[in-house]
């Protein structure tokens, strides 16, 4: 047993240490783009992961601006181990009154690639047990283990005897942006939807089409794209503003500064079927504060005009086992068609998991990349409309743009009846991977059997404020965060089963009333009380009673 023993998790903000920002598998070099822009140091590209290294300040930086990053982990320690009972006395020998005490909480997260550890829960159990048996020994108690929201989450990574022990800093994934109000079947990813506009090359040079925008989630990421507005900008909270050397005015000021934001001349246009998936669209885009330069309609796709100019599309129409739709097929044929025939001279990007849907769309790709949508193999490709046939085309001296990365694995699309075109590659198992369509999701069911008699206390976001008035916008999107800088743990009283009652005020107003004024900023302070003037958008703030939440998925 041998290994590196831990560094320390507070270290000073201007030291550098390893960093792991996790992402969907056919991203990773967007998000080692995204990193090098942001200024990381050693950027190395796994499988759904890349490693880099950078300072406090970067940390956070990473958390707030990444749009196809899921979550940035904190290695703290790297070590061999052959069995469970070796992870358990390398953690145990810890020196772990540094990171918790008893009266903290913490969950274990664990990925497992391994011939020996066959069950990434037994794992966790094990770490876990480690930690509270270093405190029962040393202090006669223990911290407690909480889901839902806990003040350090461990991450443990094993491929073969390789251990890896992190940190997460983030804490709810960050897909979850905070814009998103309501939701329809079978959402698409925030993180896969950035990443997606991104591979296109689109940076807000043209106006931007999505022609089955479902709930709005593609326009709203490509209207974040097009102004640069990091992602983070509505989210209420990280995981690392619960540690110990949390720095807030540090992070209050990346926060605060918009010095990178720009204007954005264009439009861009969702469409949709569905009238109820316009309305949801609607608020949705209203939520993130977009509807000057969005416009949601209800138009079917056989209803498709041609644009004024030049614009560039994205689809992500319906497929996969989450969804049912009479005459899907029709529905790809009818896309092919008006691409055709209304799109000539543009750029059209289709992801889908079925090669007889794309066969529906009677176009040659220039580019297929695949991608994960979930745990559907998906391929994403690249249709360049000309007017006349691809012979005449190409005779007038034209050639398809293929400016594009190889493919770096094959996709595996089925068709309707679940017959594989491909065949999946054998899985890796030497990088930093795991599941990341819904982390939270995974932990919960991984764990919640055997922790079941601690139960979740509280949520830990306030409730967000859902009807904003579009006034003129002027950027004044950001409310006013209080970014807290004591280390108070949570005061629990004993409940009547053995379990402790939450009465953490955390989770109250964590908006300050001193921050940066401009003339792109209202300069009354925000307050949960429903009666906030907000300068020039003007009307009330209503809070949603619990906080609304996203559907799982």
């Amino acid at each position: 047993m041998a290994g590196r023993f831990p560094v320390s998790l507070f270290d000073n903000f201007m030291a550098e240490f390893e960093l792991i920002a996790k992402t969907f598998q056919g991203l990773e070099e967007v998000l080692a783009k995204e990193l090098v822009a942001l200024g990381a140091n050693n950027v190395e590209i796994g499988r759904r992961m890349v490693s880099f290294t950078g300072d406090k300040a970067l940390m956070y930086k990473a958390n707030f601006h990444l749009r196809t990053a899921v979550r940035i982990l904190k290695p703290i320690m790297h070590f061999k181990a052959a069995n469970a009972d070796e992870v358990y006395n390398v953690i145990k020998s810890v020196n772990w009154e540094q990171y918790l005490d008893t009266n903290s909480t913490f969950s274990v997260d664990s990925v497992v690639y391994s011939d020996v550890f066959r069950h990434s829960k037994f794992v966790a159990y094990r770490v876990k047990d480690a930690i509270a048996d270093y405190f029962n020994e040393k202090f006669g108690e223990r911290p407690s283990v909480r889901l839902n929201n806990p003040d350090l989450v461990f991450h443990i990574h094993v491929a073969g005897e390789e251990c890896t022990l992190a940190f997460d800093s983030s804490g709810e994934s960050l897909h979850r942006r905070g814009y998103r109000v309501e939701t329809g079947a079978a959402p698409i990813n925030e993180v896969l939807a950035a990443g997606m506009i991104m591979l296109t090359g689109w940076d807000g040079n043209c106006d931007f089409i999505d022609p089955m925008c479902g709930s709005g989630t593609l326009p709203i990421e490509a209207a974040l794209i097009a102004r640069n507005i990091a992602p983070g900008v509505f989210r209420q909270g990280y995981a690392f503003e619960k540690w110990k050397d949390f720095d807030s005015e540090l992070f209050k000021s990346i926060y605060d500064d918009d010095s990178a934001e720009r204007e954005f001349n264009y439009k861009i246009y969702g469409y949709d079927v569905d009238g109820r998936m316009v309305a949801r669209a609607r608020r949705n885009v209203k939520s993130a504060m977009m509807s000057d330069i969005i416009e949601i309609e209800c138009r079917d796709i056989k209803d498709f005009v041609a644009p004024e100019r030049e614009a560039i599309m994205v689809v992500n129409p319906p497929y996969g086992e989450r969804l049912v739709q009479e005459n899907l097929l029709q529905v790809y044929k009818d896309l092919g068609s008006r691409l055709k025939h209304a799109f000539q001279g543009n750029e059209a990007w289709v992801i889908s998991s079925s090669y007889d849907c794309f066969d529906q769309i009677g176009l040659k790709a220039s580019a297929r990349i695949p991608l994960f949508n979930g745990d559907l193999d998906c391929e994403f490709r690249k249709y360049e409309m000309f007017q006349g046939n691809y012979k005449g085309f190409r005779d007038e001296g034209n050639a398809l743009k293929k400016d594009f990365a190889p493919l770096k694995r094959k996709s595996r699309l089925t068709g309707l009846d679940g017959e594989q075109r491909n065949a999946r590659p054998a899985r890796q198992t030497d990088n930093f991977s795991s599941d990341i369509d819904d982390e939270s999701m995974r932990r919960r069911r991984e764990l919640e059997s055997y922790f079941s008699s601690y139960r979740s206390r509280s949520a830990r976001k306030p409730a967000r404020q859902d009807e904003r008035e579009q006034g003129s916008r002027d950027f004044d999107r950001r409310p006013e965060r209080k970014f807290q800088s004591d280390n108070r743990r949570d005061e629990r009283r004993p409940a009547g089963n053995g379990g402790y009652r939450d009465t953490d005020k955390r989770s109250e107003n964590r908006y300050s009333q001193e921050r940066r004024r401009d003339d792109r900023r209202p300069s009354t302070p925000r307050s949960f009380n429903g009666n906030d003037e907000r300068g020039k958008r003007g009307g009330d703030f209503k809070p949603l009673r619990g906080g609304k939440r996203d559907k799982k998925y």
